[in-house]
């Protein structure tokens, strides 16, 4: 189970593409962090093995702004640990503006993943994601991925792309590759105002990318780009793939910064959506009754042959997109008829070609520990 702490409503930046109510809702206190802390305690999972853990995500508005909180936080749940054995698993997503040395030092010492938001080059990057004064963030940006990325090489970038910044989706991939991101992960903005007139311009892109992935693939780089991964992996692992669909608010709820419970991020703040708080603890037949309407087939999607390789069961991006979990939005539509296609016969070509990174990649399901051991050993 992960819990994602909303810590704040404000940020640093004004990225006009944001979902975030900037100031509607404040900052969250340290004892709203502490009771979630001892909520996702009681909710933790058992292992294999028999121990219990828990996932926290960092997240805002820009949670950096926050960091005395975090600090307090981690060494929380740090002492929470030693009191239940409960084992806590930490991520921020960040902006990256206030990634000093000395957060990073201490994301080290805590093992916490960070996810770095970048829009590719500086172009789409400076497009939407501007500061108070309207000025772009691209250098500082790029500047905190130098930073971080030698001390955790892992870390992905997050990566947005709008209907304006679409024509440099391929070249903005290539330059988070060349900044030493290994894991690119990418959607596009299904809340903008995306025309027709966008989608032949999409299929060149993706086609592009293509390319780009084919050629880093023979050339057996290790590298994660999310949109091609994610469609290959629906083929080759259909089973599993359609159980790990969209599980909306089961595997994950996000705790907005006065201690109220909603079932992802795009939520928060939305009370109809409101499935308890931190002080009460989760109210489960509301969360099953929201689970199970939104396993129920979309209108107009049940016929469609793509539809359990395809995106539309997302109540998140439905939300964003249209304002309901229930409705798809058209431009949703369109990516993943473009988007499958294309992955699949860039799979086929590399199966053909019998590439042993790609067979390795993706039919072996131990590829991630053994890849990891390997850039251990070499590194």
């Amino acid at each position: 189970m992960h819990y994602t702490l909303h810590m704040t409503t404000r940020c640093n930046l004004r990225c006009d593409y944001c979902y975030v109510a900037h100031g509607s809702a404040g900052d969250m206190t340290p004892e709203t962090a502490r009771l979630a802390i001892d909520l996702a305690e009681r909710g933790a999972e058992q292992t294999g093995r028999g121990a219990k853990q828990a996932g926290l995500i960092f997240f805002g508005g820009e949670p950096l702004l926050m960091r005395d909180l975090i600090f307090e936080t981690v060494a929380y749940a740090r002492s929470r640990e030693k009191e239940s054995g409960c084992k806590f698993f930490f991520k921020i997503t960040t902006n990256g503006l206030l990634l000093d040395d000395a957060f990073l030092d201490f994301a080290c010492r805590e093992n916490m993943f960070v996810a770095l938001s970048l829009d590719g080059v500086r172009a789409a990057h400076d497009a939407h994601r501007k500061d108070a004064a309207g000025a772009g963030s691209y250098d500082m940006a790029a500047g905190a991925a130098k930073r971080l990325l030698p001390l955790k090489p892992y870390s992905p970038a997050m990566m947005t792309i709008t209907p304006d910044t679409l024509p440099y989706y391929a070249a903005g991939v290539e330059n988070l590759f060349r900044l030493g991101f290994q894991y690119v992960i990418c959607s596009p903005d299904y809340s903008a105002d995306w025309q027709d007139s966008d989608l032949p311009e999409l299929t060149r892109q993706y086609e592009a990318l293509a390319e780009i992935y084919y050629a880093k693939t023979v050339r057996e780089e290790k590298f994660y780009f999310s949109p091609f991964e994610v469609k290959i992996s629906s083929h080759i692992n259909s089973r599993t793939y359609c159980r790990e669909r969209c599980e909306l608010g089961l595997r994950q709820l996000s705790v907005g910064p006065d201690g109220t419970l909603y079932p992802c991020v795009q939520f928060v703040g939305d009370s109809r959506y409101a499935l308890g708080d931190v002080r009460a603890g989760v109210d489960e037949s509301a969360r099953r009754a929201l689970y199970e309407h939104n396993e129920e087939e979309k209108p107009g999607c049940d016929r469609c042959a793509i539809r359990a390789r395809c995106n539309h069961y997302c109540a998140c991006l439905n939300k964003q997109a249209t304002g309901s979990i229930d409705k798809v939005s058209p431009m949703l539509c369109a990516h993943e008829r473009i988007v499958l296609p294309i992955a699949d016969r860039l799979a086929a070509r590399l199966y053909q070609e019998r590439s042993a990174l790609f067979i390795h990649k993706q039919y072996n399901e131990f590829y991630p520990l053994v890849s990891l051991a390997e850039d251990k050993r070499t590194g």
